[in-house]
């Protein structure tokens, strides 16, 4: 059994779930987060719209909110600090805990992989239960395929703070574009000085004309996604929130490479004459 499993069998009482609630509301939810959901002695829930702690809130009456740990000022990471310990108070009592997240909460989301890190380190069993993502929905609405071109996803204010090597053949995705700069985890907004950073690092590889798509995920059912179309050049002036994600199509196409093209038809031509 590997390191970062834990058996259930010989684990210490409690038990905590990380689901996922999917991105829409009430139309994501799969069958076992579900199950988690209904089962569990407590139920915390996170999401940045209330009106989807209150959809939880119908499955389970007595969900609590993990929203009242946030506060202006106050640090992100002391926020998630005490929110894994609410949560594994209970699990350490001995209950089964079904912690409840926004899309994926595997994605984004530092809460859910450090809860679970801690609660096996401490002997106690933890799983985590995937959701449809933001990613997901992406490449759904503005129908782009992976598989393509390629595509390259990267944290927006870490894409500035190491240096990335950038290929324009293939997709660039900036997740956090709306926070970008807040590398303390201070701030709910970046400010137009941080997304002219991003503006000009990304000039350095596509020129100012080059359209790029500001996406926002639909997260009712009566909503439609934000896909805002706009040249590189007028980034810096785009609104932007925490849920904006920036997708830079490619700039050109990709460049054959003529000698792994000559040697896969070598190798083509070596097999066909292998007697079957």
């Amino acid at each position: 059994m590997g390191s970062d499993c834990v058996d259930i069998e010989s684990a210490r009482p409690g038990h905590l779930a990380c689901v996922g609630l999917g991105m829409l509301l009430g139309g994501h939810l799969a069958p076992r987060a579900r199950a988690y959901l209904e089962q569990a002695d407590v139920v915390f829930v996170a999401a940045s719209d209330a009106v989807v702690e209150l959809w939880v809130q119908s499955i389970r009456a007595d969900a609590r909110s993990l929203q009242p740990y946030y506060a202006e000022g106050k640090p992100r990471r002391q926020t998630y600090r005490e929110m894994i310990e609410a949560m594994l108070a209970e699990v350490r009592a001995g209950r089964r805990v079904c912690a409840a997240f926004y899309g994926h909460p595997g994605v984004f989301a530092q809460v859910p992989h450090d809860a679970i890190a801690q609660a096996r380190a401490e002997g106690l069993a933890a799983v985590m239960e995937p959701g449809v993502s933001a990613e997901a929905c992406l490449y759904a609405d503005l129908g782009i395929d992976p598989g393509r071109w390629g595509c390259q996803h990267y944290e927006a204010t870490q894409f500035l703070l190491y240096q990335r090597r950038i290929d324009p053949t293939a997709h660039l995705v900036l997740w956090q574009v709306g926070v970008v700069g807040d590398a303390a985890c201070r701030r709910y907004a970046s400010t137009r000085a941080h997304r002219q950073l991003l503006v000009d690092r990304l000039l350095a590889d596509y020129p100012p004309e080059h359209e790029v798509v500001v996406y926002e995920a639909a997260t009712l059912p009566i909503a439609t996604p934000r896909m805002e179309r706009l040249p590189l050049s007028r980034l810096a002036g785009a609104e932007l929130s925490m849920q904006s994600t920036l997708v830079v199509p490619p700039a050109r196409p990709p460049v054959p490479d003529p000698a792994m093209r000559a040697l896969f038809a070598r190798l083509d031509a070596d097999s066909d004459a292998v007697p079957a």
